[in-house]
């Protein structure tokens, strides 16, 4: 009598597939914001990217424009930003100096301080300072609290770090924004460059073709002699204008940055 159990019982599992291996990670992108939030500004390397026709062009370089704008803005709050702490400093750095000068008079022992004051601008007044065991601090806002000398210098040296850290990243904000705003400029005279040329072939192709059609006449030379003087016109106009823009370019690059 013939076996009923399956053949399959017995024979082995197949092992499982390979994993395919692991796809590559994708290229890092170039960050399109600096470390406080600022915008990059498109890099125009090939114009027809940007523009197809040259009922594009004015809107391109409007937008340029108003990005160069709000460079600008952003410039110029830096740079107030910057000037504030650069004010700002030096009067924190003193007021730690002085907290480090009376720690090192705390002892009850030392001899009072015999020192002077401002009342004004002008006038100054003479005061013995007694060793003493805490300071006063102003805060912002007509605050002021007193602080042990050891707490005072401790607050004062992490606001002066602070705000040497806000001035570094003041001063790297403004180079960012006159390189976006230089990257701009040219991207502008590349999009100028490429609607003046684009005009040109035009003016090309139809002197090219209205000649063909009217070299059997002899009163059509006398136009076309015309129209030749107005494409020199507006070649001297286009040329002009490409040449004051690459010395404003260039004035741009030769600024000193601070």
């Amino acid at each position: 009598m013939a076996d009923d159990h399956p053949m399959s019982s017995s024979s082995p599992s197949p092992s499982p597939p390979n994993p395919p291996p692991p796809p590559n990670p994708p290229p890092p992108t170039p960050p399109t914001t600096n470390a406080r939030g600022i915008p990059t500004a498109p890099f125009v390397d090939k114009v027809e990217d940007y523009v197809s026709t040259r009922g594009q062009v004015e809107g391109t370089l409007r937008t340029f424009q108003e990005m160069i704008s709000k460079y600008q803005f952003m410039e110029l709050n830096t740079q107030r930003r910057a000037g504030g702490l650069r004010d700002k400093i030096p009067e924190m750095q003193k007021s730690l100096d002085t907290v480090r000068f009376l720690q090192t008079r705390s002892d009850p022992s030392c001899p009072a301080l015999r020192t002077t004051f401002s009342l004004n601008e002008t006038l100054y007044a003479h005061a013995d300072v007694p060793p003493t065991p805490e300071v006063y601090l102003w805060l912002g806002a007509n605050v002021m609290l007193a602080y042990p000398l050891a707490e005072a210098r401790e607050l004062l040296a992490s606001k002066l770090e602070v705000a040497r850290r806000a001035l570094a990243a003041c001063d790297e904000d403004l180079d960012f924004l006159r390189e976006q705003m230089t990257t701009l400029e040219v991207a502008t005279a590349r999009v100028y460059n490429w609607d003046v040329t684009q005009k040109r072939k035009e003016k090309m192709a139809g002197a090219g073709g209205g000649g063909g059609g009217g070299g059997g006449g002899g009163g059509g030379h006398p136009a076309d002699g015309d129209d030749d003087d107005d494409d020199d016109d507006d070649g001297d106009v286009d040329d002009d204008e490409q040449r004051r823009q690459r010395r404003r370019l260039q004035r741009e690059k030769s600024l000193p940055h601070r």
